[in-house]
């Protein structure tokens, strides 16, 4: 197991951190150009199939046990009332995670996918970082070391969700000190404008309670135990050559803490869906990632990545089980 207890073991398994099987991808892209179809007919999802058979290292792959993996958190800056809601919502949403009645459920298994679900402290919530980090060193590297070690090495995607009320002002003040500017605040679980207010002066006053920019640093002092999960498990998935789909707004905010890192942590990612949470845009545009699916979804939980495994396996099933010119005896161009 990965030695993950401070950041310098976290940039350690960063930098030894396997790259796509070239030979593989080189074979998928022959195979594409072999198939019954004009070069390029099937559009993006002639790429999406040549990059996920080389991170799993087939060149006619399937997409056969995708996994979803929801962490949940609670926030000490939801006390500065950035939610509609009660900080007690975390952990009945989590009963309602593990009793399968909630939106991710019904897509997890509408794709086939196992689905795990790990509360982390919801008792002990993160220290309100409007007056300190939110997290120690140590404690945000036992959250990362979760996600890290709840990927399962048997599956061949990976989906990460998230719940934690309050999380999307924590994920607005990670854009903020990675990113800069203002804006990134948005109305979260439905906040008036009185709520939103209070949202963007607790992200001020984060980032002047928290000068630290590094990727990890920020992630510690800015965010919560469900978001440092959600890149451990990110991570750990890429040290398995396992493709990944990224949430929403929430989720890229952890992705984008690997990325300020090391910007090439995230090569195995692709974005599962644009957000209706307006920054999200923004920062997906700062990855270089382009999403697949744009629904207005801002639910969450994994949601609208669970539901672009789909499209991925629609792309798979293309291109793993269409004729070749020679197999069909059509002529090719």
């Amino acid at each position: 197991m990965t030695d993950l207890a401070t950041f310098a073991d976290l940039r350690a398994a960063l930098a030894d951190m396997p790259d796509p099987d070239a030979t593989a991808r080189t074979a998928a892209a022959e195979r594409n150009g072999q198939l019954t179809k004009p070069p390029g007919s099937l559009g993006r999802l002639e790429d999406l199939a040549i990059w996920y058979a080389g991170w799993v290292g087939e060149p006619r792959p399937a997409l056969d046990a995708p996994q979803v993996l929801v962490f949940a958190g609670n926030h000490g800056v939801a006390s500065r009332g950035v939610s509609a809601f009660p900080t007690e919502v975390t952990a009945q949403m989590v009963g309602n995670f593990r009793a399968g009645g909630a939106a991710i459920n019904r897509l997890s298994n509408l794709a086939g996918a196992r689905m795990d679900v790990h509360a982390l402290d919801l008792d002990r919530p993160t220290a309100d970082f409007t007056e300190g980090p939110a997290m120690s060193e140590a404690e945000m590297c036992a959250a990362f070391a979760t996600g890290w070690n709840a990927v399962d090495p048997a599956a061949d995607l990976l989906v990460t969700g998230e719940m934690g009320i309050g999380n999307t002002t924590s994920a607005a003040a990670i854009a903020s000190a990675l990113l800069g500017g203002t804006g990134w605040a948005g109305r979260g679980t439905g906040v008036d404008d009185s709520g939103l207010a209070r949202k963007e002066a607790a992200i001020a006053a984060g980032l002047a309670a928290n000068p630290g920019r590094s990727g990890f640093e920020v992630l510690a002092a800015l965010g919560g135990r469900e978001i440092a999960a959600m890149a451990g498990a990110i991570a750990g998935a890429r040290a398995h050559r396992m493709p990944v789909l990224l949430d929403g707004f929430i989720c890229s905010a952890a992705a984008l803490c690997l990325h300020a890192e090391a910007p090439g942590a995230l090569d195995h990612c692709l974005a599962g869906h644009l957000s209706a949470e307006g920054a999200h845009a923004r920062m997906l545009e700062a990855l270089g990632l382009v999403p697949l699916l744009d629904l207005g979804l801002r639910l969450g939980e994994g949601s609208g990545a669970a539901l672009a495994i789909h499209i991925l396996r629609g792309a798979l099933v293309c291109h793993s089980g269409m004729a070749t010119f020679e197999e069909a005896a059509v002529s090719g161009g």
